[in-house]
């Protein structure tokens, strides 16, 4: 793996423990390396958390793209799965916590906010595809793309997952249960 690959996975497992507090000297701690080290990739916390963002959005296309390829999922599985879709090594991640990022790193909130607006292609591809199939119902895509980045940049900018103790993964699926299926009972 290569030296910023590997700060950028001890940065993850630092904001972790530490959440937004977490400080450069827990990152060295955690990889067991000096703080120097990691100045020779990243000039300070801000762009070392930036790359981060970008680094987890990355990960999050990624396994976009292994979901895709499974042959073994219907169009229907696949759109669900992608619309959830993280990354097995980001599930403990406590992403409630990036409520905090918009007052204290307004640029990092700000790319995190792209990263949610962009790189829909793939979702768009298959809510067309399973429209053709007549699995989905007809639907404005910009509308379901919309409910889907509102509710993730609400998780990003309330608190409102920590005050109701609802864990990230809880209600991302939550989300996609909602959009995939609806509120009703089907019967």
């Amino acid at each position: 793996m290569e030296l910023r690959d590997t700060i950028l996975e001890g940065t993850i497992r630092a904001f972790n423990e530490k959440g937004l507090k977490f400080t450069m000297d827990d990152v060295a701690k955690t990889l067991g390396m000096s703080k120097k080290t990691i100045y020779t990739v990243f000039r300070d916390k801000e762009s070392l958390f930036l790359t981060m963002v970008d680094y987890m959005f990355d990960s999050i296309k990624e396994s976009e793209r292994i979901i895709l390829e499974d042959d073994n999922l219907s169009t229907i599985e696949k759109v669900r799965k992608i619309l959830g879709v993280m990354p097995e090594s980001y599930k403990d991640v406590d992403f409630r916590q990036l409520y905090l990022l918009k007052d204290k790193y307004p640029s990092i909130y700000k790319q995190v906010e792209k990263r949610l607006e962009t790189g829909w292609e793939t979702t768009i591809a298959l809510l067309e595809r399973g429209m053709e199939e007549g699995v989905i119902r007809k639907v404005d895509i910009p509308i379901v793309k919309m409910m889907l980045e509102a509710s993730l940049e609400q998780f990003f900018q309330r608190d409102i997952l920590i005050q109701n103790q609802i864990s990230y993964m809880d209600a991302l699926d939550e989300v996609v249960g909602i959009i995939a299926d609806g509120i009703t009972v089907h019967k």
